[in-house]
């Protein structure tokens, strides 16, 4: 079916390809992926989900009214986001990127604006989609009282949309090349009896050969993102440097970020809870590890090889633009401890939040088109089930897209988990107890989520620290 460049007749027939490779949660996608409730769910605790923040002002180029949203008139879009009630998705990133072409066909990639809201039982909602940047009228805004096909289109597409965000940006440069800066500069610049280079090493495994690979055959001219993906080739590097003009420090540490979306008090938000608990057990423990080496600020001031591994961080990874908030060089132990802190758990928790689920996501490729061949419709009310099936990517396209969705979701055959440290860089005794400390409040901390998941109609398993691996190594 690889070699199949014809369009899907059904979507039954997709299932011929889905049945051979199946997980709990993809079957479950299969069942809920058209249901408003989990497209919402997906924006908090599917693989992308730094896209959702607080909407507290409508944009100006998205031009929802109330009797739109609230036909009955029994609330306001005013009222509710003075409640906090309302939250917005914008993919202005993918805006004006140029499509790919894919066996022989112009793809189309949109840049939609997605209005939520939370109801009062706890769910996120979608209530409006607008698929380009720039109202118009050409360019409705989709309601879920549209019709069947009209609605459900307008979401593929902001699922597709979704795809390339988080493959890109999301995924790619916010956690794969980020580690590789963090890995390169740790090599070049600390020797082996430091110990920051003893504590950071392991976050490091296979960081580089993964990238290497991930060049070769993924994002490479023959690559299959190039060659199947919407968003491939030209495309890509418009995306990814856009998307390294967004990468701010704050946007790097979960506690940051989550306050800065307005995310803190909205329910059933398990990648915030579990990412949040996550990064304050690595903070004490590289709190534990630094203070032990680092006695005072003065100390890390004179460090001079701890200097040149964050000025070349600046300098590389983030182009030496201070508006980035990642810092030159490091004043105090707590500077550096903070810093350390994102280091690992971007490498570690960050990565397993948004790779180990993409086959769950993905594999049911409706819920997650790496593609898609038909532009999105100008007028309501003309969509059908086959405008659907003739928009969604063809067969090989397809199959293409969940083998590789497949290989990324699996575990390595020598799967590191988290605070394990296989060789022992540490010989003095407070380290080592420190590293047993860390791996006892990791213990207690997966214990919490699997008690919880327990409950869960969907769990979210993804950063339960026994199934996140210690570095990027797939």
């Amino acid at each position: 079916m690889a070699d199949s460049k014809k369009s899907w007749t059904h979507l039954d027939d997709i299932n011929r390809v889905f049945c051979c490779k199946k997980t709990s949660m993809s079957e479950y996608v299969q069942e809920h992926w058209k249901e408003d409730a989990f497209f919402g769910f997906q924006f908090l605790n599917g693989v992308n989900p730094i896209m959702i923040r607080r909407c507290t002002a409508l944009p100006s180029n998205f031009p929802v009214t109330d009797s739109m949203v609230f036909p009955d008139g029994q609330a306001s879009l005013a009222e509710e986001m003075q409640k906090g009630h309302i939250f917005l998705c914008d993919y202005k990133n993918m805006d004006g990127v140029q499509a790919n072409i894919v066996n022989g066909k112009q793809q189309y990639l949109m840049a939609p604006l997605v209005l939520l809201q939370k109801t009062p039982d706890d769910k996120m909602m979608p209530i409006a989609i607008q698929l380009k940047q720039q109202p118009a009228a050409d360019n409705p805004i989709f309601l879920p009282t549209d019709s069947e096909y009209d609605w459900l289109l307008a979401k593929i597409f902001v699922r597709s949309a979704d795809f390339s965000e988080h493959q890109l940006n999301v995924h790619l440069m916010r956690t794969h090349l980020l580690a590789e800066v963090f890995a390169v500069s740790l090599l070049r610049n600390l020797p082996m009896v430091h110990p920051l280079y003893k504590l950071l090493l392991p976050h490091t495994r296979y960081t580089l050969q993964i990238n290497f690979l991930a060049r070769l055959r993924l994002i490479s001219k023959e690559g299959v993102f190039t060659l199947f993906s919407s968003s491939g080739g030209e495309g890509m590097m418009t995306i990814l440097r856009r998307s390294l003009s967004s990468v701010t420090y704050r946007s790097l540490c979960i506690p940051e970020d989550i306050k800065d979306r307005g995310l803190e008090a909205i329910p059933n938000f398990y990648y915030r809870d579990d990412g949040l608990r996550l990064w304050d057990v690595i903070h004490r423990f590289v709190q534990r590890v630094l203070g032990y080496y680092y006695k005072n600020d003065l100390e890390v001031q004179k460090d001079s090889e701890l200097q040149t591994w964050i000025l070349e961080i600046f300098e590389h990874g983030f182009l030496s633009k201070r508006n980035t908030g990642i810092p030159e060089r490091f004043t105090t132990v707590a500077e550096l401890i903070k810093f350390v802190t994102m280091v690992i758990f971007t490498g570690s928790a960050q990565h397993a939040a948004v790779n180990s689920g993409q086959y769950d996501f993905g594999g049911w490729m409706p819920n997650t088109p790496i593609s898609l061949q038909l532009p999105p419709p100008t007028t309501k009310g003309q969509t059908t089930e086959a405008t659907m099936l003739n928009t969604l990517p063809d067969v090989n396209v397809t199959v293409q897209g969940m083998a590789t969705l497949w290989l990324l979701s699996q575990q390595s055959t020598d799967f590191v988990p988290l605070g394990q440290y296989p060789e022992d860089h540490f010989t003095e005794e407070s380290p080592q107890r420190m590293v047993k400390g860390f791996q006892k409040e990791l213990e207690v901390l997966s214990a919490a989520i699997k008690d919880r998941n327990e409950h869960l109609e969907v769990p979210y398993v993804y950063l339960d620290p026994v199934e996140v691996e210690n570095s990027v190594a797939i």
